[in-house]
């Protein structure tokens, strides 16, 4: 499984990334990765004006899209929208990190999820 991962380099500067997600036949539950920690979960909702200028990430977190989408911009200029279903692995917790603003105006359910 395919995620989207936003990291910093060594000068502060945000970019988007791929991270493959193995996942291995469970029989016929599916196919599963292996389990990560977590160290706690967070709901959040947010309104379809929603448009948060540059911060970086409180902790390394995964985002999970409930409901609406988001569209971030990082630190390379890289702009990029996530939609409902789509999760996104946040680890810039340093430096000028990113933008996140609404899409459509639409409001944006979804979960973080934080992680060791």
């Amino acid at each position: 499984m395919l995620i989207t991962r936003i990291w910093e380099d060594e000068h502060g500067v945000s970019h988007f990334g791929d991270l493959e997600v193995e996942l291995f036949d469970s029989g016929e539950i599916g196919r599963l990765s292996m389990a990560l920690p977590a160290a706690s979960l967070v709901f959040r909702e947010t309104p379809g004006d929603y448009d948060f200028d540059w911060h970086p990430a409180p902790s390394k977190q995964f985002i999970l899209m409930l409901e609406g989408g988001v569209e971030i911009e990082v630190g390379d200029g890289e702009v990029r929208v996530f939609d409902t279903g789509d999760v996104v692995l946040v680890e810039d917790t340093t430096g000028r990190g990113h933008r996140s603003r609404a899409v459509d105006g639409r409001p944006r359910r979804s979960v973080f999820i934080q992680v060791p």
